[in-house]
């Protein structure tokens, strides 16, 4: 690598570290290029350089949150035989990665590209490694399923416990929290998958 593509991998890197600790901080609402370019040292029109837009730039900030949810998820439901225990282990690891990550974890989900954008392959197949480690416990659950019903039953599954997830985050008035959130979560997982 040339010394041109070193600093130009350099000024990435940065961006999107100072992208990522103002959304930690802050929030996806309080984004702004000017803030994230003044955190990395450098003039507004380098991260036009770096990325295409301030969007793509917020894709590659979700995508180091999904690569760290895909990590914890992982880590709880890998060493767990029984499928349902395994599926309450991802529920409740999902709902610590919302509370331990609230910003970074909201902004996967309210990130909007503009009309007539889509989100790149590579972006979109990040989002489905995390349906399959729900799918591969489900499978032994629904043994009757084929391929395609058991990634709608996964992502049925997903949205049900990110519903209660976001849900209580927001502290709205059905809302729950605490022990009892953890309760009825894994109350409602065993439900769910029987």
């Amino acid at each position: 690598m040339g010394k041109r593509e070193a600093a130009h991998k350099l000024l990435t890197e940065k961006l999107l570290t100072a992208a990522i600790l103002r959304v930690e901080k802050s929030g996806l609402e309080h984004l702004r290029a000017r803030d994230i370019t003044n955190d990395a040292g450098c003039a507004l029109g380098t991260l036009y350089k770096c990325y295409a837009d301030l969007d793509d730039l917020i894709i590659h900030v979700n995508s180091k949150t999904l690569g760290l949810m895909k990590k914890a998820l992982g880590d709880a439901g890998t060493d767990v035989a029984d499928p349902v225990e395994a599926l309450k282990a991802l529920a409740i690891a999902y709902l610590d990665f919302a509370v331990e990550n609230k910003n970074l974890w909201s902004a996967v989900f309210k990130h909007r590209l503009h009309e007539g954008q889509s989100t790149p392959e590579w972006h979109r197949m990040e989002n489905m490694a995390l349906l399959d480690l729900i799918a591969k416990p489900m499978s032994a659950i629904n043994t009757d399923l084929d391929e395609q019903q058991l990634q709608v039953r996964s992502r049925t599954y997903f949205a049900a416990v990110h519903g209660i997830v976001s849900i209580s985050l927001q502290d709205r008035f059905i809302s729950l929290s605490g022990d009892v959130l953890r309760s009825e979560l894994e109350h409602f997982v065993e439900r769910l998958a029987n």
